[in-house]
């Protein structure tokens, strides 16, 4: 099927083909016609799969070519990532309509979304903190919404966005279109639709768990926590790796992880929600142009980002949740292209890599890492700990015999090796695009 064979205006037929694409993914196939049909929609579909393209498409198709100055689509993500995504497909699929839109969130100025709304938008994109104090304020009026959209809604939902979403519903009309866009049909996202949606369509091409094992070489490496720096440099030097994405669990833990590597001599950024919006812009600006080699990130933060060819995801920390190792590992080997995730998983964590092997149904290889020692250094206390010294024949002392090698073996790389070693367990590319589908 082609995008001509969907209903979609000549305007935006010849936009999708200026970048590139010529083939709707199956989530287009499937969701362009439900909402160009003005029903309510449920859809899941993950972050890669031309997801926002399968709303924006149709979307600019049914505003048509006039512009009015109150707002008539509302489109809700989690992330400033995410809505400035959004906003940007938005602007490359209407770029000879003269519809306009704008993106809403926090952490930029605030007036100059004041003079915008007041100038008049077409499609309004926010996250639900910032639109709600515009609301409040009387900023804006979405009294002549037609559609909203809740992109992301199982991660809004984990992020505690449901009473900022409730209350921003009371300034919607009663009577418009839904669409909701989630990565999986949880019973949280079909309690949220039972009360949001009116007998949508429902289109789920979400991959199932273990299609990740059959697009990504996957490999774990069983290794003490305070060495994992230490392998995470070496596996980038040693393979040479220019792009890795880089998971960790909190956000102190990304900032700690980054300014470690930039000791190691490897341009990196963090990028979290306690980052600003400019600090977080010019840290994936950064790692798209090639500029920042490792971008470290928390699951929240790294949600929405799309990066074309993505190499290399590591999972510093495993995730909590069996679920969200298959959302991390899908932002590589996206549409046919070579994808790689390594995880390194320390002595606590081999109960987690336990449950994501249950849920992908496939054990995930061990990796054997040469040249460095993947065994904790000798903490201070360990010392403490140790058999006393006996006097030999001469009176002299000697120390009981150790197994491995020498306790300062570290990574030649890792300048504060002799720190480290005192601190002991302190340390805590979308695909490609082959006539594709539309990006999201």
């Amino acid at each position: 099927m082609s995008f001509a064979q969907l209903g979609l205006a000549p305007s935006l037929l010849e936009a999708v083909a200026a970048a590139g694409y010529d083939t709707p993914t199956p989530i287009q196939e499937r969701a362009i016609p439900a909402v160009l049909a003005g029903g309510d929609l449920l859809a899941a579909a993950q972050t890669g799969t031309g997801k926002t393209a399968a709303f924006t498409l149709p979307l600019l198709h049914r505003l048509g070519d006039t512009h009015q100055k109150k707002p008539r689509v509302l489109v809700l993500t989690p992330t400033r990532e995410l809505a400035a995504q959004v906003n940007e497909s938005v602007k490359t699929y209407g770029r000879s309509s003269p519809i306009r839109s704008t993106v809403i969130f926090g952490g930029v100025g605030y007036q100059p979304q004041i003079s915008t709304l007041n100038k008049g938008v077409d499609i309004v994109v926010a996250t639900p903190g910032r639109l709600l104090d515009h609301l409040n304020n009387g900023n804006a009026d979405l009294s002549d919404i037609q559609t909203l959209v809740l992109d992301e809604a199982d991660r809004m939902l984990d992020m505690g966005f449901i009473h900022d979403i409730k209350r921003v519903l009371k300034y919607l009309p009663a009577k418009r279109q839904n669409l909701l866009f989630s990565a999986t049909f949880s019973k949280e996202i079909r309690k949220l639709a039972a009360g949001l949606l009116d007998k949508p369509d429902e289109i789920d091409v979400a991959p199932r768990s273990n299609a990740a094992a059959e697009r990504i070489v996957q490999k774990a490496v069983m290794v003490e926590k305070p060495r994992k720096r230490a392998v995470l440099s070496h596996l980038i030097r040693d393979g040479d790796w220019s792009q890795v994405l880089v998971f960790t669990r909190t956000k102190h833990g990304a900032n700690r992880l980054s300014k470690q590597l930039e000791t190691d001599g490897l341009t990196a950024a963090a990028l979290h929600g306690n980052k600003s919006q400019n600090a977080r812009t010019k840290a994936l600006d950064g790692f798209k142009k090639g500029t920042v080699r490792v971008l470290v990130a928390t699951d929240i933060a790294a949600r929405g980002i799309d990066i074309e060819m993505l190499p290399h995801v590591v999972n510093y920390e495993l995730p909590n949740v069996p679920e969200d190792y298959v959302h991390r590992i899908g932002r590589t080997g996206r549409a046919g292209s070579d994808g790689a995730a390594v995880s390194l998983v320390g002595p606590d964590e081999r109960k987690l890599l336990k449950g994501i092997e249950k849920l992908i149904g496939n054990p995930i290889d061990r990796m054997t890492v040469e040249g460095v020692d993947l065994r904790a250094p000798e903490t201070e206390d360990e010392a403490d700990e140790r058999p006393p010294r006996r006097q030999n024949n001469d009176g002299g002392n000697r120390t009981p015999k150790r197994g491995g090698g020498a306790p300062g073996n570290a990574n030649p790389g890792n300048r504060g090796g002799q720190r480290r070693r005192k601190r002991g367990g302190r340390n805590n590319r979308s695909g490609n695009r082959s006539g594709g589908g539309a990006s999201s």
